[in-house]
């Protein structure tokens, strides 16, 4: 599976040079052979720490609007996703020190950032989030 998630960013990264958000809703659908539409690709499209504002972080994102999609299929409650979602925000936060992009990358911005700086951040973290949906889905 580490294996995998390594492969599979570094393809996406570098062969179709999308962000982490999107990324992350591709690995962890691919992982939990769930069909995502194409829409929703194009809808995390600015979702990488809100467009470049350094906002919250688009692991973080791309992650929860997968869980809602997974979860949905699963058949759970509107309640029930909510409070996965924020059970999710809080582990992330507590594992990696923050749920915001500008705190998470490795040397912060400046304008020559070379391109996929977090790759090695995005494994961890898409390892994580597989890890932890596996958890909960587990119970």
């Amino acid at each position: 599976m580490q294996e995998y998630i390594k492969n599979r960013i570094h393809e996406l990264y570098w062969k179709d040079d999308i962000n982490c958000a999107r990324t992350a809703i591709i690995c962890l659908s691919e992982l939990f052979e769930t069909m995502i539409e194409p829409q929703v690709i194009w809808s995390a499209v600015g979702l990488h720490g809100a467009g470049g504002y350094r906002a919250q972080c688009g692991l973080v994102e791309g992650t929860l609007m997968f869980i809602g999609i997974y979860l949905h299929t699963l058949g759970k409650t509107e309640t029930e996703i909510v409070s996965v979602c924020y059970d999710f925000a809080s582990a992330f936060d507590s594992t990696f020190g923050s749920l915001r992009c500008f705190e998470l990358r490795p040397t912060g911005f400046s304008e020559n950032d070379p391109p996929h700086m977090c790759e090695n951040l995005t494994c961890k973290g898409i390892e994580f989030s597989y890890q932890y949906i596996l958890k909960i889905t587990k119970k």
